[in-house]
């Protein structure tokens, strides 16, 4: 049993769990998540339940491992009601299963979780608290030091005084009876601030100190100006992504059409909801009402569920926007989504799993330019780039084509 553990850890560290994440991303996330249940099984810690070679043959074609007898397979076909996962053989090639393999052992171990105050969340404050803490410490070793030096040169001075006859003596005190008290000199307790006030070179470093600490807090409270990562508002309606686009598997591009041939995603209409919920009212779970939430669509477009007919006052439901872009930069959705083919994922995160939609990413600049610096171009059959490619291998054969090759860093892109 050690000896099956150790092999199958070393097939996960061999593995690469960044392109795992990324294939996992592409290919899985539309029915796994790693640490609750979609439309299958939570993944978190499975890679410990069977042997690498198992879920090579299962996720490249679970059907034909089904067909084999293998019991686990059939177990786990029917315990999720005969739903079949898809049949991968073709797309994916055993080292890519290594790979997931390994991003889902990474992101079993637990972790702490992120923080969503925006502040806690943005891109590169991390670092700027670490200077200033760093700082701190620097100060507080300082005046340790300074504090031990004034102590060794008061016993030096009191040293030369003995030594030269002229200890000092307590405070004597004379009665009205003649009697003599006693008692030790006053001691200043500000003696040493006074004198380090009085030291220039340690006003100076003192002075400089704080200005690098004061400036580099300031320079992080600038860099967060504008970062919304992890804000979650509350919406007029409950609508659960993770239901709609997890569950039930509804295309993004059902409700945010844009994104696919616009500048802009879109906000659906009520109408698209009303596709659905003209007949949905689940009215079964609320005692023969229609669902609160679904009652709110209903409400906004004054329509009447008995009658199936439509009043004349209706009003827009007031979402409230999560993804927010400064108006000086210029992004294009259907650019990447039908031109680049990205993922809605890539840039908003497991939307699929969320209860509540929240901004995953920091959507700042150097997050922009990093992700087309290391971002492949999709040119194959894509006649968008036809010309491009051309150019570029009669230049640079045999060389990874990304998005900052083709002007993807440069600034008019995004600010014109």
């Amino acid at each position: 049993m050690i000896g099956f553990v150790l092999f199958i850890s070393s097939l996960v560290q061999a593995a690469d769990p960044k392109n795992g994440e990324t294939v996992f991303k592409k290919y899985c996330t539309s029915c796994h998540a790693i640490a609750y249940q979609v439309n299958g099984p939570a993944l978190k810690g499975i890679t410990k339940t069977e042997s690498a070679d198992w879920f090579v043959q299962w996720i490249i074609n679970n059907k034909k491992l089904r067909e084999t007898g293998d019991k686990d397979a059939v177990a786990i076909y029917n315990k999720y009601n005969q739903a079949a996962m898809t049949v991968f053989e073709g797309i994916l090639k055993k080292p890519d299963v290594l790979d997931i393999l390994a991003y889902i052992d990474q992101e079993s171990v637990d972790k702490p979780k992120p923080s969503q105050d925006p502040k806690t969340a943005s891109d590169g404050g991390g670092n700027s608290w670490l200077t200033l803490l760093g700082l701190v410490g620097v100060i507080a070793i300082l005046f340790g030091v300074i504090a031990i030096l004034n102590r060794v040169i008061k016993t030096l001075e009191k040293l030369l005084t003995m030594n030269q006859g002229k200890e000092l003596l307590p405070l004597e005190t004379v009665t009205t009876s003649g009697a003599i008290i006693h008692s030790e000199p006053k001691v200043d307790r500000f003696a040493l601030l006074k004198k380090l006030s009085k030291n220039k070179q340690f006003v100076v470093l003192v002075f400089l100190i704080t200005t690098v600490a004061l400036t580099a807090l300031a320079w992080d409270q600038m860099l967060d100006i504008g970062i919304t990562q992890g804000y979650k508002p509350v919406q007029p309606i409950k609508y659960s992504h993770q239901l709609h686009a997890g569950t039930l598997k509804i295309k993004c591009q059902y409700c945010h059409g844009g994104a696919y041939k616009s500048k802009n995603a879109g906000i659906p209409s009520a109408n698209i909801c009303m596709n659905c919920h003209k007949g949905v009212q689940l009215r079964e779970k609320y005692n023969g009402e229609v669902s609160p939430e679904i009652a709110k669509i209903y409400k906004a477009l004054d329509y009447n569920p008995n009658t199936q007919t439509y009043g004349p006052n209706q009003t827009p439901i007031q979402w409230v926007k999560i993804h927010q872009l400064q108006d000086f930069v210029y992004f294009n959705h259907s650019q990447h989504v039908k031109v680049g083919k990205l993922i809605c994922q890539q840039c908003h995160g497991p939307i699929e799993g969320m209860q509540e939609v929240y901004q995953y990413s920091p959507m700042t600049m150097g997050w922009c330019i990093n992700c087309h610096r290391v971002t492949k171009v999709a040119y194959e059959g894509n006649g968008y780039y036809d010309k491009m490619m051309a150019l570029h291998d009669e230049f640079k054969k045999g060389e990874k084509v990304t998005v900052a090759m083709m002007g993807g860093i440069e600034c008019a892109k995004c600010h014109y």
